[in-house]
């Protein structure tokens, strides 16, 4: 039992509420530091990536520094997915000298969803300067500027021409503005800097209509969530535990991912069965359809 990303969600707050992100239902929830290491060590052994998410924006963590820190000294490797608006609470140095921080995605999708009507200059600037000083202080670090607002997933759509044509004059590159992200949803900007596109995509409900008894998810082989009261969760969108597996508070991480229900899930997976009411609804599970 390996998984490529473990998303352990820190904070289920954010500062923003963005129309493509749906409100938290649950109470909200902070996971304390201590909390936080003990369970990055459980799902280290079994994890090659740890994302500092689900829901939830990371950087509004009051002990994010900490976080950071534990992170470093258990020698994790972290994917971090911001919106970028709070950058500027912690030095840069915080994040150059990080030794676990390996990716950091950029949603700058968020910003002009949120204020429409506001100058996005300021904000796009700190990135930016974030992300040239990275070149030099942190090469290694990949970053990510997700534009996941495609509404056609060939064609980089005019809203988005603003922030596109600001970073390449920042970087003095040029790019190509047609996008097949069917095929490939990055383009590099220079370094380990990319543009990364993607369209829109909504989160499963309960409430959503039945959609089909038989499809493929990566969930519980390459994937799996701890939402910050310790429900344990086989898909990054399963927002509200639907599909809670246990709480690795009461039981362990590997007792968890062991059990019964987890196993009938991945086993389903495996034979294009789906199993769970929720997956049966999800929509996004549609993408995995002509890869496997």
């Amino acid at each position: 039992m390996r998984f490529f990303r473990t998303y352990i969600e820190i904070s289920n707050i954010c500062n923003l509420q963005c129309s493509f992100c749906p409100e938290v239902e649950r109470p909200k929830k902070i996971l304390d530091s201590k909390t936080f290491e003990s369970i990055l060590k459980q799902v280290l052994p079994y994890s090659d990536q740890i994302c500092l998410h689900l829901m939830g924006e990371p950087l509004s963590h009051p002990e994010f520094k900490t976080i950071l820190k534990i992170c470093d000294e258990n020698k994790a490797q972290i994917h971090l997915t911001t919106n970028g608006t709070l950058l500027n609470h912690y030095g840069f140095e915080t994040f150059y000298q990080s030794t676990s921080l390996r990716q950091i995605n950029f949603s700058l999708h968020s910003f002009k969803d949120n204020f429409p009507d506001r100058d996005y200059s300021a904000y796009l600037h700190d990135i930016l300067q974030f992300s040239q000083g990275a070149l030099e202080a942190k090469p290694e670090l990949y970053i990510n500027y997700r534009l996941w607002n495609l509404p056609d997933p060939t064609l980089i759509q005019m809203e988005n021409k603003d922030i596109i044509d600001s970073v390449c004059n920042f970087f003095e590159v040029p790019i190509n503005e047609r996008v097949d992200v069917g095929f490939k949803k990055s383009k590099n900007i220079t370094g380990r800097i990319y543009f990364h596109f993607d369209t829109r995509f909504r989160w499963p409900t309960q409430e959503d209509p039945h959609r089909s008894n038989k499809g493929f998810c990566h969930g519980l082989s390459q994937q799996i969530g701890i939402h910050a009261d310790g429900s344990v969760v086989p898909c990054c969108l399963d927002k509200e535990a639907v599909i809670n597996l246990g709480n690795i508070f009461e039981k362990s991480f590997l007792e968890i991912c062991q059990g019964e229900r987890a196993q009938k899930i991945l086993k389903g997976f495996q034979k294009r069965e789906l199993v769970e009411d929720l997956c049966q609804k999800c929509t996004y599970i549609t993408r995995f359809d002509k890869k496997n």
